[in-house]
């Protein structure tokens, strides 16, 4: 049994006894650092033609020294998963930066940085064991709306295009070390399915198979995702996936995200995540709730027994990480439902036949 087998055999059996805690906002941190356009450049990237700031996932190539450093403070924090830096490590959120032709390479080394951090977590505390979620974001575009509200029916990207660039990723990101593979920030369903077909299409090709993390994202109070779903009816669509876990991220802050996951509980037959911004951003683009806030918010989802997993999004810092981990360390996780057998089916609404 290899290394990243035995993780693998321990996650299985780790989650149905503790709430596994997720880390915080990349983002969040990366900004904490100041970087200047020569920083985000490094000697790699001075001479490229485009304005690289605001490219994090750069960084794993320009500064990696920087992104390794903020993935050991959320593992000294607690976190028991680091997600990679790769968010926007896409061919089509890439080409924004003249960078599509190194998704391969950012995806390989953001996963490697990630595992060199939990393999050092683990050696100061060899009765620990971490693991590394990579990461495939939604992209900057939606293959469901039109950008143009003159022509409904124009896309700008195609599902193919989005399932070419998720394989690259996907493949890159397990070759460098990840054990589970996680889609996140998801506000359009269709995105989401072009990136577990791409999943499964790099399974096929190496031959084995890692956990698959979903993780979808309500944009506002209406409590439907950016193309139009309830939770339930998400779930419906990407369940055939068989993952590891479902969930939602991002948007929303923990008391707004509440009934979402609990929908999400009800109804899904595997684990559930929730990891929420530190609220909504203020006027300034900043994130007003504390560890504490927060902290609050996910104990009670805990106690509620609505959750397998915590952790982070936007605004998150190590403080709020080290905060949930001990908040939930003693709580029992959500115990997965036995859901009947149904034809369940989505659009915008979920549909259940019954039962004959």
């Amino acid at each position: 049994m290899n290394k990243r087998q035995a993780r693998l055999e321990h996650l299985n059996t780790s989650i149905k006894d503790q709430i596994l805690v997720l880390d915080g906002a990349m983002g969040t941190m990366i900004q904490s650092y100041g970087l200047s356009e020569e920083d985000f450049r490094g000697d790699r990237f001075a001479d490229h033609n485009f304005e690289l700031k605001g490219n994090g996932e750069v960084l794993s190539l320009s500064q990696p020294h920087v992104i390794k450093e903020i993935h050991a403070s959320f593992l000294a924090a607690g976190a028991d998963v680091l997600e990679t830096n790769t968010f926007s490590a896409t061919a089509v959120a890439q080409a924004d930066y003249g960078l599509e032709h190194l998704v391969e390479e950012l995806n390989f080394e953001s996963a490697k940085l990630a595992r060199e951090a939990c393999d050092e977590a683990e050696a100061k505390d060899p009765g620990r064991t971490c693991y590394v979620a990579g990461i495939l974001g939604p992209t900057n575009r939606t293959a469901s709306i039109s950008p143009d509200v003159n022509d409904p029916a124009f896309r700008n990207v195609s599902f193919d295009d989005l399932r070419e660039t998720y394989k690259i990723a996907t493949l890159a990101l397990v070759n460098g070390g990840a054990d589970i593979i996680m889609v996140e920030t998801i506000f359009d369903t269709l995105n989401a399915k072009a990136a577990l077909f791409a999943i499964e299409e790099a399974y096929d090709e190496l031959g084995f198979r890692l956990p698959i993390m979903i993780s979808g994202t309500i944009t506002d109070q209406s409590g439907r995702t950016l193309s139009g779903q309830t939770p339930e009816a998400f779930w419906n669509s990407v369940k055939h996936a068989a993952p590891f876990s479902i969930g939602l991220n991002c948007a929303l802050g923990a008391k707004d995200m509440r009934g979402y996951i609990a929908e999400l509980s009800r109804v899904a037959e595997c684990y559930v995540s929730a990891h929420p911004n530190a609220g909504l951003p203020n006027e300034f683009g900043e994130y007003d709730e504390t560890p504490e806030m927060m902290g609050d918010a996910l104990e009670e989802f805990a106690r509620a027994g609505i959750v397998n997993i915590v952790g982070g999004c936007c605004g998150t810092t190590p403080e709020h990480i080290r905060e949930f981990a001990g908040r939930v360390k003693e709580v029992p996780p959500r115990d997965v439902p036995e859901i009947p057998k149904r034809l369940r089916l989505s659009g915008l609404e979920p549909f259940t036949a019954a039962a004959s």
